[in-house]
C-alpha cells in the first residue's frame, strides 16, 4: 500500500520504493534479476529515464547492482560486520591471527595490491604521530578484496626509524600483521582511537573499489598508541559503504 505522501514523491522514487519493498519481502532474492527497463516502463507508464533513475536509487543504496548487458540484479554480496572494538583485541593479533579473522568467517579475503614506500611525513601524519615535519615514515598502501569484490583501501603510516628492517617494511608482515610486529619491536599497541566520516568518493576511489554511481564511502582513521602514549601507527581507510555494517559494543 502506498504511503500518504506517495503522490507527492517523484515517480522514480515511488518505483524505487516498490522495488525495495519487494526485495525486502523476498520477492527478489539475492542474485535475482529485477524487472527490466521495458517492463517497468509498461507497468508504471513512465519514460526510460525515470526507470533508470529508480534503478539507480537501488544501486546507490547497495541493494542492487548492474551487470553489463544482463540487467540489474539484487546484490548478493553479504556485508562485512566490522566489530570495531573486538577486532583490535590483543587476543586476536597477539595469537597470530588477522584482525579480520572474526569477521570474514570462511570467505576469501585477498590483499591484491600492496605498495610500501618511505616518504617524508605529510603535516597531518606528523601531527598524528607526534613527529617533526618531514620526518621519514613507512607508508603501506593496500587494497582488500573479499569474495572477488574490492571492499577497502588502506594506507598506514608508521615511524620509519621504529620499523626499519622489520617485516612491517615487507609485503607480508607475518602472522598477526603489523600490530604483532610492533609488539616484537617493543611498541605494542594497547590503545586505539578511531574517527569516522562519510563522503562521496573521488574518481580514483570509485574506480579502485568498483563503486556504482552515487555510492558513498566511509572514511575511517585509526591511530594506535603504546602504553606510554606514543602514537605508532596512523591508518587511513576508505570503505565501500554498501559492503559494511559497523558494529560497536560498550559496557557501562
Amino acid at each position: 500500500m502506498a504511503d500518504q505522501g506517495s503522490g507527492r514523491r517523484p515517480k522514480y522514487q515511488r518505483i524505487a520504493a516498490d522495488l525495495r519493498e519487494a526485495i525486502q519481502a523476498g520477492e527478489y532474492g539475492p542474485g535475482g534479476r529485477l524487472p527490466g527497463e521495458n517492463e517497468l516502463m509498461a507497468t508504471y507508464g513512465v519514460a526510460r529515464m525515470t526507470v533508470r533513475q529508480a534503478l539507480g536509487v537501488l544501486q546507490s543504496e547497495g541493494l542492487a547492482e548492474a551487470r553489463k548487458g544482463a540487467g540489474v540484479f539484487v546484490r548478493s554480496f553479504k556485508p562485512i560486520r566490522r566489530r570495531g572494538i573486538q577486532r583490535l583485541a590483543e587476543g586476536t593479533w597477539g595469537s597470530g591471527r588477522s584482525i579480520w579473522s572474526g569477521e570474514i568467517e570462511n570467505r576469501t579475503l585477498l590483499v591484491d595490491r600492496v605498495d610500501i614506500t618511505e616518504q617524508p611525513a605529510p603535516e597531518h601524519v606528523a601531527t598524528a604521530l607526534g613527529l617533526a615535519m618531514d620526518t621519514a615514515v613507512c607508508v603501506r598502501n593496500r587494497r582488500f578484496v573479499l569474495d572477488d569484490k574490492p571492499v577497502l583501501l588502506a594506507t598506514s603510516y608508521l615511524p620509519a626509524d621504529l620499523v626499519a628492517d622489520s617485516a612491517i617494511t615487507q609485503e607480508d608482515s607475518g602472522p598477526g600483521g603489523t600490530y604483532a610486529r610492533l609488539a616484537e619491536l617493543g611498541a605494542k599497541p594497547v590503545h586505539f582511537r578511531e574517527e569516522i566520516r562519510c563522503r562521496m568518493p573521488s574518481g580514483a576511489e570509485a574506480e579502485q573499489l568498483g563503486l556504482t554511481s552515487g555510492t558513498p564511502v566511509i572514511l575511517l582513521c585509526r591511530t594506535a598508541f603504546t602504553e606510554n602514549g606514543r602514537a605508532v601507527e596512523l591508518n587511513e581507510m576508505t570503505l565501500d559503504s554498501a559492503s559494511y555494517v559497523l558494529e560497536y559494543e560498550f559496557d557501562n
